[in-house]
């Protein structure tokens, strides 16, 4: 069709010409990329590091081979709590677990789990201490409920549990504080005043949390009842179910025993928690969506700054070009030819910008993902999205100018110098 032949032939003419505008101005072309480079650059890592850190959570939370459930006193979820009503509730205890395990046909492995932490928890041996570590209490399903690997050693059985065994399994943070040059299997650590024969260490994890994850050691539970348990321990039951059974099928389970136990009548609230790994995944997921969002709208005022000044070099433009569009005019151009020229113009300087900005942000988070070893991961939806709203950014910001030099009389216009 010959009028949409001279349309493009129009728009290529105003590409062309925005690239000489940018030839001619190189300085001042120059910042306005880089400005609009930056923004989509620091939007673009963002999206993509937070994409990345959800998939690692999410795997981190799933540590075990199959989602499980947790069974605690309170709702950690719940903010408005009454907290005298919440210690009046019973705790859990190793009897619980137990009749979950024997009684709850839709679960595989029950993991009866009590510790603490405070900064003065540290594990001595000659003369030298650790960082402050977690003692957890567990049963000998621990390993397998969470799926950690034992690196040195092995982990305690069911019957150093039955027999209140001082042994202990140190995680990889402990083992390298304490141990940097040799196995530590069979030394002796102590725990506050106890000594504890080390019969083995865990693997390093690569947790979303960092060494932190590693800073814990795992002794039989019924050793941390006789040593440590005080009344600010609050024991927790983890659990996954068998292949064919769903969470909802052991949550319920779960729900209906532990009700019978603690002997609530028919519509009375619930006096426990009970949790799946995958809630906890849909919480993660909100928090960092709102964190992501957060960050991304900080990261867009340099975007909003970069259209503030393309519309200032677009309004400049005007100015110095007030004699070449009389000139279009006066030769047949209409105003709608000068405000796609000058629209043109303004969303080439600010895609260049965003081509340059998306490479630079996809490169930019694959160092950091590399750095802090999450998953980096490519979304072409996001990269086109950034490539097309530094585009608009150009268009947006750049309607006044254009249409200002749509408003100029041609007659002044060619009497500009």
């Amino acid at each position: 069709m010959p009028g949409e032949t001279k349309k493009q032939n129009l728009v290529g003419e105003n590409i062309r010409q925005a690239f000489e505008i940018i030839r001619t101005h190189k300085m001042r072309s120059g910042l306005l990329i880089l400005g609009v480079a930056i923004g989509i650059m620091a939007i673009l890592a963002i999206v993509t590091v937070m994409t990345g850190l959800v998939e690692k959570i999410n795997k981190d939370i799933e540590s075990s081979n199959r989602p499980y459930l947790v069974v605690s006193r309170f709702d950690m979820f719940e903010g408005d709590v009454d907290e005298e009503e919440l210690l009046r509730r019973k705790k859990l205890k190793r009897e619980d677990a137990v009749a979950l395990a024997a009684q709850c046909p839709a679960l595989e492995k029950v993991c009866f789990i009590n510790g603490y932490y405070d900064p003065t928890s540290v594990l001595y041996r000659e003369g030298e201490h650790t960082s402050p570590v977690e003692i957890d209490g567990s049963w000998h399903t621990f390993p397998e409920m969470f799926s950690l690997t034992i690196e040195n050693g092995r982990f305690f059985t069911e019957i150093e549990v039955r027999h209140r065994e001082r042994v202990v399994v140190l995680g990889y943070g402990p083992a390298k504080d304490l141990f940097p040059n040799e196995n530590p299997v069979g030394k002796t650590v102590k725990i506050k005043t106890q000594h504890y024969r080390v019969i083995g260490s865990f693997a390093n994890r690569e947790h979303f949390i960092g060494a932190i994850s590693n800073n814990f050691a795992v002794i039989p539970h019924t050793a941390f009842m006789k040593d440590f348990e005080t009344e600010d321990n609050d024991p927790a039951i983890f659990a996954n179910v068998k292949e064919g059974y769903a969470l909802e099928d052991g949550k319920e389970q779960i729900t209906r025993l532990m009700r019978s136990r603690r002997e609530l009548k028919p519509g009375e609230k619930n006096n426990f928690f009970v949790v799946t790994s995958e809630a906890f995944i849909q919480v993660v997921s909100k928090v960092t969506l709102a964190i992501s969002a957060v960050l991304v709208i900080i990261a867009s005022i340099g975007l909003v700054v970069g259209g503030i000044g393309v519309m200032n070099i677009m309004l400049i433009s005007v100015a110095e070009r007030t004699r070449e569009i009389g000139v279009r005019m006066a030769l047949g151009a209409k105003k709608r030819d000068i405000i796609q020229q000058f629209l043109v113009e303004a969303a080439t300087l600010t895609g260049i910008g965003g081509v340059l900005g998306t490479a630079f942000g996809l490169v930019l988070a694959m160092l950091i993902a590399h750095e802090i070893r999450f998953p980096f991961r490519f979304s072409l939806t996001w990269t086109l999205i950034a490539v097309i709203f530094s585009a608009l950014i150009g268009v947006v910001f750049g309607i006044y100018p254009a249409r200002r030099a749509a408003r100029l009389n041609p007659v002044d216009a060619l009497r500009c110098e």
